[in-house]
């Protein structure tokens, strides 16, 4: 409203100093005219010496302060100077005489005199009732002189002012009246509306406890009860979300200032750790669980140097169960934070677990527990003291991943534990026939694709039964027990020594050759004779036969090799058992007709 009022005095200034200029000009030009139109009377008539009368006249005129004429050279060099020496009195006269145009001088002071000057030219002109070709020596169009009226404004000025300033005084009033009415019928809108604003202001902080307390009127009552009513439903919402959420998620100490983006954060964690659950629920062994958790670690959490851990709590053995770049401890010795069921940072206390390998690398080991006989134990390993406390961050959203496999991996290893006890025989605890017959495609492909042998060997306890039959079954358990131990401590990791039935047992030899065969059945043996068997207060010792075959020189069917191997264990039997015979092809002509 200030600026319109100063815009519209502005406005009416120039308007009435423009119109009051008009109207001077207007009668300056008429003057002019009345003065130009005498003269030339005064010159048809003879009597031009006489018109410093008629000019006095006309400058004794209302407001009319001052009036000279000048002559043109043409006119000077014609007449004369005149009896008023009518030359050029200044520039402006002189500008006027040269161009021919009018040319006008406005003289403002805010407290002195002002004035109106306008210079206007007289031109020959030959129509009319006047020809000035008559009596000068000119051309239509020349000029010929030209008159110049000085009139005083003042008059003009004090008018204008007395206008604008009651025009300014009705307008101020009128502004003012108008203020009162809008500042009545807009003030309850303002003041609901900055109220609004400082609540809105709040809440984009993430403070939405802020409530309207502007009341003045009906309507602000309505209005703020209802954005209370909306404030306090978002408010309760966002606190019973993130409340019942949290609850299958791990804590976050990284809370944000907004509750609105902390419900959104959680919410988002939630949906990506069940995306994750829903997907490890399909898979077929716990290796592809783990493979699952190595995805989540490298590509969200950008791992790249990491081991997996399991803990036997009830035999109190640790396995490494994943390498994902370089084992940089002996973990399979034990592990500081299994035992102490703590977080082992390597920040926290140099050469903190005496189980690593690599003293000038920083770690964190995160142990888990899965069920009551099983941990699982991350092992981060990470180049600089600054990395250890950023994964420390993110401990509680990998906590979530890792708890939302904790069913699976429990299920898996279950199901780990019932496969290997179908394929496990529970006496001795060695691989039993179903393991081999499930084992042996993968055994035939792998010795095709890395052109290896196997020597097969089938062992048997010579004269078993009547061991069995002299001291029971019990002691007959346990020859049977010592004839897989010495089965296993005489054969490498890499062999298979299998249960085939009763006192009967399979051992395939990795990569090896007849001589070998033939060495390590010797072995066992040997070392077998010398072992005592325990039958209450006595003790006595028993021998073994062996059979062996190689495959795949002795034939392209495993299981034929099988059946030659079982051929020349009962050749070593018929010719004086306790004693290893290596598949010859000579040992089929009495095959179909013997038995044992």
């Amino acid at each position: 409203m200030f600026i319109f009022f100063i815009i519209m005095i502005f406005n009416i200034t120039f308007n009435i100093r423009n119109y009051g200029l008009k109207n001077i000009e207007q009668k300056a030009q008429l003057v002019a005219q009345t003065v130009k139109h005498g003269l030339t009377s005064h010159m048809i008539n003879g009597v031009i010496d006489k018109r410093e009368i008629f000019l006095n006249q006309i400058t004794n005129l209302n407001n009319i302060d001052k009036l000279w004429l000048v002559r043109s050279d043409s006119v000077i060099k014609q007449y004369g100077i005149g009896l008023q020496n009518e030359l050029a009195k200044d520039s402006v006269d002189q500008k006027v005489l040269k161009t021919g145009k009018t040319i006008k001088v406005i003289d403002e002071n805010i407290f002195g005199s002002n004035t109106f000057r306008i210079t206007i030219p007289y031109k020959a002109q030959s129509s009319g009732a006047i020809n000035c070709l008559n009596c000068h020596n000119a051309k239509v169009g020349d000029t010929l002189g030209a008159i110049t009226i000085v009139m005083k404004i003042d008059d003009l000025k004090k008018e204008g002012i007395n206008t604008i300033s009651v025009t300014a005084l009705i307008a101020f009033i009128l502004i003012l009246v108008i203020l009162y009415f809008v500042n009545k019928l807009i003030a309850p809108y303002m003041s609901i509306f900055f109220s609004i604003k400082s609540v809105m202001k709040q809440a984009k902080g993430g403070d939405y406890s802020y409530r309207i307390e502007d009341k003045s009127t009906t309507q602000n009552r309505k209005v703020a009860e209802s954005i209370n009513e909306l404030l306090d439903k978002l408010q309760n919402t966002l606190t019973d979300i993130n409340s019942k959420v949290n609850k299958f998620l791990t804590n976050d100490k990284t809370h944000n200032n907004d509750p609105l983006i902390e419900v959104q954060s959680t919410v988002s964690r939630l949906a990506d750790v069940y995306r994750f659950r829903q997907t490890i629920e399909h898979d077929d062994s716990i290796e592809e669980v783990y493979s699952r958790i190595v995805n989540i670690l490298t590509n969200k959490f950008k791992l790249d140097d990491f081991n997996f851990i399991e803990a036997d709590t009830t035999k109190k053995e640790t396995h490494v169960v994943y390498v994902h770049k370089k084992l940089h401890c002996n973990a399979h010795k034990g592990c500081r934070a299994d035992k102490t069921n703590c977080i082992v940072d390597s920040c926290q206390f140099d050469n903190l677990c005496d189980k690593v390998i690599d003293k000038d690398m920083q770690y964190l080991c995160i142990p888990y527990s899965i069920s009551n006989d099983m941990d699982f134990v991350l092992n981060i390993n990470l180049k600089s003291k600054q990395e250890v406390e950023n994964i420390r961050e993110q401990l509680p959203l990998i906590k979530d991943y890792i708890e939302a496999a904790k069913p699976e991996i429990v299920s898996k290893k279950l199901m780990q534990v019932l496969e290997k006890s179908a394929r496990t025989d529970p006496l001795t605890g060695l691989f039993n026939r179903k393991f081999l017959e499930e084992s042996i495609d993968k055994i035939v492909q792998q010795s095709k694709r890395t052109n290896i042998s196997y020597g097969i060997l089938m062992v048997d306890i010579d004269f078993f039964k009547m061991v069995n039959d002299t001291y029971g079954h019990d002691v007959g358990d346990e020859a049977i027990k010592i004839i897989a131990n010495t089965l296993v401590e005489n054969t490498r990791d890499s062999d298979y020594v299998i249960r085939y039935g009763g006192e009967e047992f399979v051992v395939l030899l990795y990569n090896c050759d007849a001589k070998y065969i033939l060495k390590i059945s010797e072995n066992i043996r040997i070392a077998f004779s010398k072992r005592k068997i325990s039958a209450g207060s006595t003790n006595f010792s028993k021998t073994i036969s062996i059979g062996a075959s190689i495959f795949p020189d002795s034939a392209e069917n495993f299981w034929q090799c099988i059946k030659y191997a079982d051929i020349a264990l009962y050749h070593a039997k018929e010719t004086g058992r306790n004693k290893v015979v290596l598949f010859d092809k000579s040992l089929l002509k009495d095959e179909d007709t013997k038995s044992y």
